[in-house]
């Protein structure tokens, strides 16, 4: 493991990891997630071909909270600025859940960052998580799911004791996801693959409408897959995104 790396952003002590070389790909994780819970099992592939930027946001992981609303534009603002600070003038971003969403937030309001993109499990409206039928226990996270991510965030966080504040804050911003709107979705120029599983509680047919939504844009789903299955399935994201990301010559 790389050693612990941090900018200052925006108030913030944002901690971020660098890995491999190439064209620069910026990871953004799940809500409640650390980099080592979503990305651990992909960075190394990724990272023969990529200079890989994992980044813990606001209040995850090793990045300490601060008082200052949870909001995506925020969160957006806070990779805007560390890109500056490494000097990226462009990257391709790969987002889970939460980091997907605060993708959509960068491409949106600063496009010429954003060369391709990776929405896996993505939701770009509150009403995402609500749809009929959507919120059946089978599809959503288990008490053993919320106790791997708690012990995943004790074990770097700074304070460890603040995974419920975490957890209250974060369902805070998700009840408040606008999400872009139809004409921002039908500006985004960035070629983009959006991941679903077909179990996940974000719907297909949401997935299907971005597919619509956005001019360049390709749909993969896993069969099978959960929302927090998606994670748990490294290979078989590798075998969609790899071909997305550096197509054959």
């Amino acid at each position: 493991m790389p050693s612990p790396t941090y900018a200052d952003v925006n108030g913030l002590r944002l901690y971020y990891e660098v890995h491999g070389s190439g064209p620069p790909l910026v990871l953004l994780h799940g809500g409640l997630l650390t980099i080592e819970l979503n990305f651990g099992a992909l960075i190394p592939a990724l990272a023969r071909s990529h200079t890989v930027v994992a980044v813990e946001l606001q209040g995850h992981g090793h990045t300490a909270d601060i008082d200052r609303e949870m909001t995506l534009e925020n969160f957006a603002d806070d990779i805007v600025t560390l890109l500056g600070h490494l000097a990226i003038d462009e990257a391709d971003f790969f987002g889970y859940s939460l980091g997907g969403a605060v993708s959509l937030a960068v491409v949106t309001r600063h496009p010429h960052l954003v060369g391709k993109l990776v929405l896996a499990s993505t939701p770009s409206r509150r009403d995402d998580f609500a749809l009929e039928g959507q919120l059946e226990p089978g599809r959503m996270p288990t008490a053993a799911d919320g106790r791997e991510w708690e012990q995943a965030y004790r074990r770097v966080a700074p304070d460890p004791d603040r995974f419920g504040a975490l957890v209250t804050r974060l369902g805070a911003l998700v009840g408040a996801i606008a999400g872009p709107s139809r004409n921002e979705l039908a500006a985004i120029r960035a070629p983009t693959l959006i991941l679903i599983g077909d179990r996940d509680f974000i719907s297909v047919a949401r997935a299907a409408e971005l597919l619509e939504l956005i001019p360049d844009a390709q749909l993969a789903i896993l069969p099978g897959a959960t929302h927090v299955e998606m994670i748990r399935r490294p290979e078989q994201i590798l075998a969609m995104i790899a071909p997305f990301l550096d197509p054959p010559a």
